[in-house]
Order: structure tokens, then sequence, then C-alpha cells
């Protein structure tokens, strides 16, 4: 096991220096600490910049210290949104690993920050923040918090209504378009639930266990969340997703830890969508059968797909019919995406045309 020490929670820098010593002189302290705004009674406040995340412009998402930015080795696709994520825990408390897929054990005061914006917005190619998404964990449990972002790009505003935001921006030269969604507050629910409870979905070891450039260095993000004091230990030899657009790695792999990532937290045991026959988790999929391979549908669509994954047979099977839709009836996922992922289609495509049909 690794183990991580409290001695130097948040990276508290200690500064001794000594001149010319005297009577009349003493060492002198100088301590680093986090000017996170921490209030959990009166969270979620108003405002963005209440909570004093960033340094700078706040639209430049500069983290002060103690506000650590983190990835997913595979990210949940948003109508190609660019997403920046952090973490921030209040002084003394300590995150606590329970499997690699298991969401952490996080302390109350835990707050989880994660941006969506666009670059290459039309027609000034510009960049712009749509809307800050907060988790933070109360006494009670996990709460949400969205705020939405100004024109001006100077502050965001908290809401939980829900709105469309109509987007036109350049992705690799490539003029798109998007009826983005801001969720209300039930939708947040229905992505982010256990049994009617809210929870994180993508903060699992196996999806953070990978290294990060920091301002300072890099190293993996687990052990840099041990070093400022934000995790306990962690096993060695944890078995992580792989990142789906990677080449090198396994193209069954790629698509496992992309279903993982996009539609697991509804169609898991005790979610949104549990009464569907397929749970579709990375450990889940091992069992090809749990993804729908081969598996009659419970709902006939009536346009030809007659099971969930038809090996060989892209257009017989439900699952690239419902990915590869925008109409609200049948698109999977049905929340966060309103335009279609089309690389991750194409990976779709080659898997199961590269199944073999065993089905009988």
């Amino acid at each position: 096991m690794l183990n991580s020490s409290k001695i130097l929670f948040f990276g508290v820098t200690v500064f001794f220096a000594f001149t010319n010593y005297s009577c009349s002189d003493e060492p002198y302290v100088t301590v680093e600490y986090s000017p996170v705004n921490y209030n959990l009674g009166e969270m979620p406040y108003d405002n963005l910049s209440e909570y004093n995340f960033f340094q700078g412009e706040m639209k430049d998402l500069s983290p002060v210290y103690g506000v650590i930015p983190y990835e997913l080795i595979s990210s949940l696709f948003t109508d190609y949104s660019i997403k920046n994520r952090f973490l921030w825990m209040p002084d003394g408390v300590t995150a606590n690993y329970i499997s690699s897929s298991d969401v952490f054990d996080f302390p109350v005061g835990t707050i989880l920050i994660k941006n969506f914006s666009y670059e290459n917005i039309l027609p000034e190619l510009s960049k712009k923040n749509i809307e800050t998404r907060l988790m933070i964990k109360k006494e009670t449990g996990w709460i949400f918090a969205d705020y939405i972002w100004n024109e001006e790009q100077t502050e965001a505003s908290f809401s939980l209504d829900g709105s469309i935001v109509d987007i036109s921006w350049l992705e690799n030269g490539v003029e798109k378009t998007a009826n983005y969604r801001i969720p209300s507050a039930s939708e947040c629910l229905a992505c982010h639930k256990i049994s009617d409870e809210a929870i994180p979905n993508g903060v699992k070891p196996r999806n953070i266990n990978k290294t990060l450039n920091y301002r300072s260095n890099t190293m993996n993000q687990l052990d840099k969340w041990m070093e400022v004091g934000y995790l306990n230990s962690y096993p060695e030899n944890l078995e992580s997703v792989a990142n789906w657009q990677d080449l090198s790695e396994p193209l069954e792999k790629r698509v496992r830890s992309y279903i993982d990532i996009n539609c697991a937290h509804c169609h898991s045991d005790n979610t949104h969508c549990e009464y569907r026959p397929i749970r579709l988790s990375f450990e889940a999929t091992e069992d090809l059968a749990n993804m729908g391979v081969c598996l009659t549908p419970d709902t006939n669509l009536g346009n030809g797909t007659d099971q969930i994954i038809n090996p060989g047979n892209v257009n017989r099977s439900v699952l690239h019919f419902r990915m590869s839709s925008n109409e609200e009836q049948y698109r999977m996922p049905l929340i966060g995406r309103s335009i279609v992922h089309e690389e991750a289609i194409a990976m779709i495509e080659e898997w199961i045309s590269s199944l073999e049909d065993n089905c009988n």
C-alpha cells in the first residue's frame, strides 16, 4: 500500500529564516493556506466569485492554492464542450479509497468543480465559459450547484432551473452547432444518483489513475492528491480504464471505457435506467452479455434493430442506433448531448463489425 502522511497537509510550506539573530530577533514562519471562502452552512453561494476558487481574471480558471486540477482518463461527451475539473477540501480532512470502481469516500466539505466551455466560437473564434457545476458534500450528503456565466465572462450566477444555449463553433476546422443544455436540478439527479441519493460519477480511482502536468511538476494524480493531503492511500497495481482515443489500447477496452463513463451512471443497479436489461460499468462489461451482445431489447423500436448489439451487424444494433440518433425519443445518452459524437460512433461501428456472430 502507498501511504500518505497528513504532516504536510495542503502542501503547507514553512520557511524559517534566520538573519543576524539577536535577542530581539525571532524566527518567522510563512504558512501557505487556501483562500477559498469556506462557509458550508451558507453554500451554495449566489455567485461563483464568492467561493474564491480562482485567481486573476476568473474566466481564465487559474486555481488558487489548494484547488487542485484533475482530469479523467476518458471523459463524458457533452456536445464537444471543453471541461476543466478541480477538487478542493477543507483543512484537516482526507478522502479514503474504497475500491477501484467506487467513488472515493470524500469527507464533508469536499467541493468538486467542473467548468464547461468552448473555443473558436463563431464568428469571432472566441473562447466562452458556459457553466460551472459544483457538487458540495454537506453533512446530509451531496448537493448540486450550477453557475451560469454572463456574456461579459466576469461572473457566473447560481441557477438550477435548466436552459438551452445555442452554440456554433469550429471543431478541428469544421463548423458545428449544438443546442447545449444546461441541466436542471432534476436532470442533475437523474444522472448522479444511487437509490435517489446524489453521488458524483467520474471521480473513481480507475478513472483518475493517470499523470497530469501541474505548475511545478508532472506526476500521477493520485500521488498528487496524497501529497497535498487529499487522499489517504491507494493500492499498487490499480486497474484503470483506457483512454478511448488511445489507438494503442485494445479496441474492446476502449469501447468499454467509453461506454462506462458515458452510460454506466444510468445503466447500473439502483440508477435511473436500472429497469433496462444491460449493465454498462467497466467491470460489468467484462462479460459482453451485460453490454447487450446477442441480447434482445426490451423495447421494439420497429426499425429492424433486433439485438442491443448484433455481432457483425451495425444496422441491426440498438446501441449504435441510439448513439447515432438526435431524436429525443431515441437518443442515448438522453441528457447531456444534442449532437452525435461522430468519432465515438466510428469506434463503435468498428467494434461491432469486428464481433463474430455466435448468438445461436
